[in-house]
């Protein structure tokens, strides 16, 4: 028999930094029955293995999860390698591409071996919804699909968009949210954490829960973080992110690059300070006491320091200071030697040979921002050439830096 902390204790944990926690008086009851009996409560996370690759934005909802495990309860990742084949339709306004269960699966296993660094595995199962979702036989298929209506599934804002617009829905896209639904099912969730994004597909698993006559789930959504531009959400593909594997470095530079207004939500989100310290940093830097800069290199170290150890973000800070404010050249600068029929090369071919960009696009638009400098000299137009017949430092935006050299 466990023991948990007071119900009023784990509520306060648990609604910290929350958005929604539905129905609260329902969990309250859970809390209260699992604390009298000392049986921990299910919580459950769906993962999309849909890309491999972990942010900070992710890492909300994660170390929410971690909450509920140091609270003495039993956390669930599941692990989407089956619903990937149909495509989390979520915010999408058009069909998402599908994965196949081996590109599912292989995703999947590498989110959990990041998620590690926030949760404890020790204290973690991981299951993948093939389990029970492949076993299904068709028959079982239509049964749970007679348990929605098409007119609820309708009240999802994106596929109303989509409908009105004219734009197609497959009907594998019902099957998303029912699917997920069923997740609930399989394991007994008790209570099941998402993004807000989230919030309609665990609502969904109430109601099939409560349909296979289950005690239905609570539910709890975490807010979305805004990326480092400060507008979209943090997003690989937007390139706005900062993930949980970067190293000291580019986490703590990426981190200098927030813009002000977000200081506060990253300190409260991505860093995870106390609700008082988070309030006298946005007073401090309302009244002008706090330079932003200062508050922005405190904000560097806590994330830093989260996922590398505090060494790594004291010394990440060092390199920071070295190369953009006593204007240094960094302590090792990775070599790279192209091949090129001629020393002499337009700096935007030498960008995307050497990976520093990934398009010829993108180091057009970066050189027109000032953001490339050879040997230290900023290059002023998009048809500037190099010679590379010895080797020349490149910087390209804030925190890419090589040496490069051309073999013929």
């Amino acid at each position: 028999m466990k023991t948990f902390p007071s119900v009023p204790e784990q509520l306060d944990v648990i609604k910290l930094n929350t958005v929604d926690l539905l129905p609260e008086d329902d969990l309250v009851k859970k809390l209260e029955r699992s604390y009298a009996k000392g049986t921990p409560l299910v919580a459950k996370l769906g993962l999309d293995p849909s890309r491999p690759d972990i942010h900070v934005g992710h890492a909300v909802v994660l170390n929410k999860l971690r909450q509920f495990q140091d609270l003495g309860h039993t956390v669930v990742l599941i692990v989407g390698d089956f619903t990937a084949m149909i495509g989390d339709p979520t915010g999408k306004s058009k069909t998402r591409p599908a994965l196949t269960l081996e590109e599912s699966r292989e995703n999947g296993s590498t989110y959990v071996d990041q998620a590690s660094r926030i949760l404890d595995m020790s204290k973690t199962t991981v299951r993948y919804n093939s389990e029970w979702l492949n076993a299904l036989s068709f028959q079982e298929v239509i049964a749970l699909s007679a348990k929605y209506t098409v007119a609820q599934l309708l009240e999802r804002d994106d596929f109303t968009k989509r409908y009105r617009g004219g734009e197609p829905i497959g009907v594998h896209e019902f099957l998303y949210p029912l699917s997920q639904a069923y997740d609930s099912v399989a394991i007994k969730s008790d209570i099941e954490l998402g993004g807000t994004d989230q919030k309609f597909n665990l609502l969904v698993g109430r109601e099939i829960m409560r349909a296979y006559h289950m005690e239905p789930q609570c539910i709890l959504t975490m807010p979305i973080l805004e990326g480092t531009d400060g507008v979209e959400k943090m997003s690989k593909s937007l390139g706005n992110y900062i993930g949980l594997t970067e190293s000291p470095k580019d986490m703590f530079g990426k981190t200098m690059s927030v813009p002000d207004s977000l200081i506060a939500r990253y300190l409260q989100y991505a860093a995870y300070a106390l609700p008082t310290e988070v309030s006298a940093v946005q007073q401090a830097l309302a009244d002008g006491t706090m330079h932003p800069r200062h508050a922005k290199v405190d904000l560097a170290k806590r994330i830093v320091a989260r996922y590398h150890g505090q060494d790594a973000a004291d010394g990440a800070f060092a390199e920071f200071e070295r190369i953009f404010v006593n204007k240094d050249l960094p302590d090792e600068i990775p070599e790279v030697c192209i091949s090129s029929v001629t020393p002499v090369m337009l700096v935007v071919d030498v960008l995307v040979a050497t990976a520093l960009v990934t398009s010829k696009g993108e180091a057009r638009r970066l050189i027109q921002g000032g953001g490339v400098k050879i040997d230290g000299a900023k290059v002023a137009d998009i048809a500037d050439t190099v010679d590379l017949s010895t080797p020349r430092v490149i910087r390209a935006g804030k925190l890419k830096f090589l040496k490069v050299s051309v073999s013929a």
